[in-house]
Protein backbone atom coordinates (compact mmCIF):
# COMPACT_ATOMS: atom_id res chain seq x y z
CA UNK A 1 0.00 0.00 0.00
CA UNK A 2 1.70 3.13 -0.88
CA UNK A 3 0.86 6.45 0.99
CA UNK A 4 0.62 9.85 -0.60
CA UNK A 5 2.59 12.97 1.20
CA UNK A 6 0.02 15.47 2.26
CA UNK A 7 1.42 18.66 1.59
CA UNK A 8 0.58 21.72 4.09
CA UNK A 9 1.40 25.33 4.14
CA UNK A 10 4.96 24.72 5.26
CA UNK A 11 5.49 22.61 2.49
CA UNK A 12 4.60 25.65 0.15
CA UNK A 13 6.87 28.34 2.27
CA UNK A 14 9.84 25.81 2.17
CA UNK A 15 9.10 25.88 -1.35
CA UNK A 16 12.07 27.52 -3.95
CA UNK A 17 11.02 30.46 -5.73
CA UNK A 18 10.61 29.13 -9.45
CA UNK A 19 9.84 32.26 -11.86
CA UNK A 20 7.00 30.96 -13.74
CA UNK A 21 5.48 28.58 -11.19
CA UNK A 22 2.88 28.18 -9.23
CA UNK A 23 2.56 26.12 -6.24
CA UNK A 24 -1.03 25.14 -4.52
CA UNK A 25 -2.31 22.55 -2.73
CA UNK A 26 -5.78 21.46 -2.29
CA UNK A 27 -7.18 18.50 0.10
CA UNK A 28 -3.13 18.36 0.62
CA UNK A 29 -2.25 17.58 -3.08
CA UNK A 30 0.69 19.64 -4.35
CA UNK A 31 -0.36 21.54 -8.10
CA UNK A 32 2.00 22.82 -9.90
CA UNK A 33 1.59 25.45 -12.81
CA UNK A 34 3.46 27.19 -15.61
CA UNK A 35 2.98 31.15 -16.36
CA UNK A 36 -0.37 31.80 -18.63
CA UNK A 37 -0.29 32.63 -21.73
CA UNK A 38 -0.57 36.14 -23.47
CA UNK A 39 -4.06 34.78 -24.23
CA UNK A 40 -5.18 33.87 -20.87
CA UNK A 41 -3.74 36.99 -19.26
CA UNK A 42 -5.71 39.36 -21.79
CA UNK A 43 -9.40 37.56 -20.49
CA UNK A 44 -8.06 37.83 -16.81
CA UNK A 45 -6.54 41.39 -17.07
CA UNK A 46 -9.93 42.86 -18.52
CA UNK A 47 -12.10 40.66 -16.45
CA UNK A 48 -10.15 42.16 -13.56
CA UNK A 49 -10.16 45.81 -14.84
CA UNK A 50 -13.89 45.79 -15.07
CA UNK A 51 -14.49 44.16 -11.84
CA UNK A 52 -12.04 46.93 -10.52
CA UNK A 53 -13.85 49.56 -11.63
CA UNK A 54 -17.26 48.51 -10.78
CA UNK A 55 -15.75 47.97 -7.28
CA UNK A 56 -14.34 51.11 -7.72
CA UNK A 57 -17.99 52.86 -8.62
CA UNK A 58 -19.75 51.21 -5.61
CA UNK A 59 -17.13 51.03 -3.22
CA UNK A 60 -18.88 47.16 -2.52
CA UNK A 61 -15.32 45.44 -2.02
CA UNK A 62 -12.37 44.76 -3.85
CA UNK A 63 -10.87 42.93 -6.49
CA UNK A 64 -7.89 41.03 -6.46
CA UNK A 65 -6.21 39.28 -9.06
CA UNK A 66 -3.59 36.37 -8.41
CA UNK A 67 -3.99 36.71 -4.45
CA UNK A 68 -3.16 34.09 -1.84
CA UNK A 69 -6.25 32.32 -0.32
CA UNK A 70 -5.53 30.18 2.49
CA UNK A 71 -8.63 28.39 3.52
CA UNK A 72 -6.90 25.88 5.89
CA UNK A 73 -3.47 24.10 6.51
CA UNK A 74 -3.71 22.10 3.46
CA UNK A 75 -5.65 24.15 0.71
CA UNK A 76 -3.52 26.99 -0.30
CA UNK A 77 -4.91 28.24 -3.52
CA UNK A 78 -4.22 31.17 -6.20
CA UNK A 79 -7.19 32.15 -8.23
CA UNK A 80 -6.93 34.11 -11.43
CA UNK A 81 -9.36 36.63 -9.60
CA UNK A 82 -11.77 37.06 -6.58
CA UNK A 83 -14.18 39.62 -6.08
CA UNK A 84 -14.31 39.75 -2.01
CA UNK A 85 -16.77 42.22 0.01
CA UNK A 86 -15.23 45.05 2.40
CA UNK A 87 -17.00 43.37 5.47
CA UNK A 88 -15.55 40.10 4.77
CA UNK A 89 -12.00 41.59 3.73
CA UNK A 90 -11.74 43.47 7.35
CA UNK A 91 -11.66 40.10 9.09
CA UNK A 92 -10.52 37.62 6.50
CA UNK A 93 -6.97 37.98 5.75
CA UNK A 94 -3.55 37.04 7.86
CA UNK A 95 -0.37 39.22 8.35
CA UNK A 96 0.77 37.91 5.56
CA UNK A 97 -1.67 39.74 3.03
CA UNK A 98 -3.11 36.28 2.28
CA UNK A 99 -6.91 35.99 2.07
CA UNK A 100 -8.37 33.87 4.79
CA UNK A 101 -12.13 33.45 4.02
CA UNK A 102 -14.03 32.56 1.40
CA UNK A 103 -14.40 35.66 -1.31
CA UNK A 104 -17.33 35.83 -2.36
CA UNK A 105 -16.70 35.48 -6.32
CA UNK A 106 -13.91 33.73 -7.42
CA UNK A 107 -12.86 33.58 -11.62
CA UNK A 108 -10.28 30.87 -12.81
CA UNK A 109 -8.97 30.90 -16.49
CA UNK A 110 -8.68 27.66 -18.23
CA UNK A 111 -5.16 26.85 -19.03
CA UNK A 112 -4.64 24.18 -22.13
CA UNK A 113 -4.20 20.82 -21.21
CA UNK A 114 -6.59 18.47 -19.54
CA UNK A 115 -4.93 18.14 -16.08
CA UNK A 116 -5.09 22.16 -15.81
CA UNK A 117 -8.72 21.82 -17.41
CA UNK A 118 -9.78 18.82 -14.49
CA UNK A 119 -7.77 20.86 -11.74
CA UNK A 120 -10.56 23.89 -12.37
CA UNK A 121 -13.68 22.10 -13.38
CA UNK A 122 -13.39 19.69 -10.64
CA UNK A 123 -11.09 19.54 -7.96
CA UNK A 124 -11.03 23.84 -7.52
CA UNK A 125 -14.81 23.55 -8.19
CA UNK A 126 -15.63 21.25 -5.35
CA UNK A 127 -13.10 23.34 -3.26
CA UNK A 128 -14.93 26.44 -3.91
CA UNK A 129 -18.14 24.44 -3.43
CA UNK A 130 -16.81 23.04 -0.23
CA UNK A 131 -15.96 26.74 0.79
CA UNK A 132 -19.19 28.23 0.05
CA UNK A 133 -17.78 30.39 -2.65
CA UNK A 134 -20.89 32.12 -3.82
CA UNK A 135 -20.05 32.20 -7.29
CA UNK A 136 -17.71 30.68 -9.55
CA UNK A 137 -16.89 31.67 -13.07
CA UNK A 138 -14.93 29.74 -15.55
CA UNK A 139 -13.40 31.46 -18.18
CA UNK A 140 -12.40 29.54 -21.58
CA UNK A 141 -10.41 32.32 -23.70
CA UNK A 142 -10.08 29.38 -26.35
CA UNK A 143 -13.41 28.70 -26.66
CA UNK A 144 -14.93 32.62 -25.76
CA UNK A 145 -17.10 31.17 -23.29
CA UNK A 146 -17.75 31.94 -19.55
CA UNK A 147 -19.66 29.20 -17.46
CA UNK A 148 -21.37 30.63 -14.69
CA UNK A 149 -21.85 28.34 -11.08
CA UNK A 150 -23.71 29.71 -8.19
CA UNK A 151 -23.69 28.12 -4.81
CA UNK A 152 -27.58 27.17 -4.20
CA UNK A 153 -27.06 26.36 -0.34
CA UNK A 154 -25.41 22.75 -1.14
CA UNK A 155 -23.01 22.89 -3.73
CA UNK A 156 -21.96 25.07 -6.72
CA UNK A 157 -24.28 24.38 -9.74
CA UNK A 158 -23.47 25.88 -13.62
CA UNK A 159 -26.47 28.38 -14.11
CA UNK A 160 -25.20 29.47 -17.61
CA UNK A 161 -23.00 28.90 -19.88
CA UNK A 162 -22.26 32.81 -21.83
CA UNK A 163 -20.88 32.97 -25.49
CA UNK A 164 -21.09 35.35 -28.12
CA UNK A 165 -22.58 39.16 -28.21
CA UNK A 166 -23.47 38.54 -24.50
CA UNK A 167 -22.52 40.16 -21.09
CA UNK A 168 -21.28 38.74 -18.39
CA UNK A 169 -23.95 39.88 -15.18
CA UNK A 170 -23.92 38.91 -11.96
CA UNK A 171 -27.12 39.36 -8.62
CA UNK A 172 -24.05 38.76 -6.72
CA UNK A 173 -22.96 42.31 -8.11
CA UNK A 174 -25.33 44.69 -8.67
CA UNK A 175 -25.20 46.66 -11.93
CA UNK A 176 -21.65 45.06 -13.38
CA UNK A 177 -21.76 44.52 -16.55
CA UNK A 178 -19.05 43.20 -18.85
CA UNK A 179 -19.48 42.64 -22.88
CA UNK A 180 -17.89 38.88 -23.10
CA UNK A 181 -15.90 40.45 -26.71
CA UNK A 182 -13.95 42.65 -24.30
CA UNK A 183 -12.35 39.74 -22.58
CA UNK A 184 -11.00 38.23 -26.46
Amino acid sequence: MSVQRRYTSADLEAMPYVEGLRYEIIDGVLYVTSAPSFRHQRASNQLSTALTNWSNDTGLGETFPTPGVIFSDDDNVIPDIVWISDDRLRTGSDSAGHLTVAPELVVEVLSPGSENEQRDREIKLGLYSRQRVQEYWLVDWRQRTVEVYRHDGRTLQRVATLSGDVALTSPLLPGFSCPLRRLW
